[in-house]
């Protein structure tokens, strides 16, 4: 497992996958453009419906502690992952 920060991300933006693991709601309300949404716990409980083990996926949440632990969890389970530091707040202060 990797981490990026926002400012690495922001060139990336369209080139990569990246999974919003927040609620519905508050990725209906706003996300990073072009990322999917996908909660946590779905992602965490069956990760074999919704990634490809030979993908990258760049993933956050609200602040980066909750993608955190989904990138080492799916880390163990073989998946390539990157944990995006700081979340959708870092985001918003940042764009």
């Amino acid at each position: 497992m990797s981490n990026i920060t926002i400012d690495e991300l922001l060139p990336m933006i369209g080139k990569i996958k990246i999974i919003d693991i927040r609620n519905n709601q508050c990725y209906n309300n706003n996300h990073i453009p072009t990322s999917i949404n996908i909660p946590f716990e779905k992602l965490i409980c069956k990760p074999s419906e919704y990634l490809n083990a030979m993908t990258k996926y760049f993933i956050y949440c609200r602040c980066g502690l909750i993608s955190k632990k989904a990138c080492q969890i799916l880390s163990n389970y073989g998946y390539k992952v990157v944990n995006i530091l700081g979340g959708y707040e870092e985001w918003v202060l940042k764009n």
